[in-house]
């Protein structure tokens, strides 16, 4: 349900209700009809059924007694308990909502209200109780449901981001202030303390730099995360291109890259230059962070998904202290490090994997992770290849 239709649910609904029954009144619940035996079924059920049918909303119709008449399958989705003749009112129990029913049927007027569920899952709901009359029928009161899940969970993610990318440009920018009043103070004459705090200062700069750089390339990305890829790109030129530029961090690290890449042409459609950089984040990862196995190996190969689909595979393996396995599903969250302090000593700036993650979507593909402590980690990358080559 579209957060765009908020608030036009009830319109159209009535609108359609009009096509059905005529041009009818539709007043509140108010308006006394003569009783009917109360578990007597609605002469008009089965339009109705008919209507709410196909609503892509979850919709639930109500007489006047708050039984339930009719409801769609999305709404047996939010309330599984839900039974034809029976009061609404002991199947939906949330107090927002019960009040919402009573007031319609009293006033007469629609009513709005937002609740939120923690069972089974953590859900908000956008709903509308309308009264209707049907002409020759007693009066319904018609509900309509606007999941409002998704919006929420964005909202949520991006004050998250917010805050974490604002904690991790304070602290560099902190030491950087910090080192600059000392050396306007105290430190104004010291040449030795001038040195060693310079040293410091760019480095800081330089984490700074880095983190502004992973966002913006996030951002970029993600702006283009609805166009597909169209330029065909040979992957092993890009493997090896990666572990060539990566040597000198290698030798720093004393690691061994070994890659490992078949002669034939593995293409896929894709942006060179984000393929580049996702690959680059997953050896620079391995060099800094599993550099305590001297090596890390990088291989190229073709594959096949779950589907039968042919896939390209780039596989980083390292063969360091590994992963635990309660960090592995939260590897890509943005700012996700398990250890916080080495992260930051090694310039990490906690976005690399997200990164990778986002590149690898927009080509159509996918990350896995597979770790086992003391025995290492493989990071892979997960490609369609280009149906020229898929044989």
């Amino acid at each position: 349900m579209a957060g765009d239709d908020n608030g036009k649910a009830p319109g159209r609904l009535l609108s359609a209700w009009r096509a059905l029954v005529g041009d009818q009144d539709i007043a509140g619940a108010g308006h006394v009809r003569a009783p009917r035996g109360r578990d007597a079924p609605h002469p008009q059920a089965r339009l109705i059924e008919q209507l709410i049918g196909g609503l892509p909303s979850a919709a639930i119709v109500l007489n006047r007694d708050t039984r339930v008449i009719a409801f769609n399958s999305a709404a047996a989705g939010i309330a599984p308990s839900l039974r034809r003749g029976e009061p609404a009112l002991i199947t939906l129990r949330m107090p927002e909502l019960v009040d919402a029913i009573r007031r319609a049927g009293k006033t007469g007027e629609a009513q709005r209200v937002e609740f939120f569920e923690r069972v089974p899952l953590d859900r908000w709901f956008e709903v509308f109780v309308t009264p209707v009359v049907l002409d020759g029928a007693s009066d319904v009161l018609v509900m309509t449901f606007n999941d409002l899940t998704p919006l929420r969970r964005v909202e949520e993610m991006r004050v998250d981001f917010i805050a974490n990318a604002s904690h991790e440009l304070r602290t560099p920018l902190a030491a950087l202030l910090g080192f600059i009043e000392t050396l306007q103070g105290p430190a104004k004459n010291d040449v030795a303390a001038r040195e060693k705090f310079l040293g410091i200062m760019q480095q800081q700069a330089a984490r700074m730099a880095r983190l502004i750089d992973d966002l913006l390339s996030l951002s970029r990305i993600e702006l283009n995360a609805h166009l597909s890829p169209s330029t065909p790109v040979d992957l092993a030129p890009l493997v090896r291109q990666v572990a060539d530029g990566l040597q000198t961090l290698a030798r720093d690290r004393q690691v061994a890259i070994k890659v490992d890449a078949p002669a034939e042409a593995l293409s896929v459609l894709g942006d060179r230059d984000e393929l580049i950089r996702a690959l680059e984040n997953l050896v620079e990862n391995a060099l800094k962070y599993g550099a305590a196995g001297k090596r890390v190996d990088i291989t190229l190969s073709r594959a096949r998904t779950r589907a039968g689909l042919p896939e390209a595979r780039i596989a980083v393996r390292d063969y360091g202290p590994g992963i635990a396995p309660e960090h592995l599903p939260r590897l890509t969250e943005r700012f996700y490090r398990v250890d916080v302090a080495d992260s930051r000593a090694q310039g990490g700036t906690g976005l690399g994997l997200a990164l990778v993650k986002h590149v690898l979507n927009r080509h159509g593909g996918k990350v896995t992770i597979e770790s086992v402590p003391a025995k290492g980690a493989t990071f892979t990358m997960h490609l369609p290849l280009r149906t020229g080559d898929a044989s």
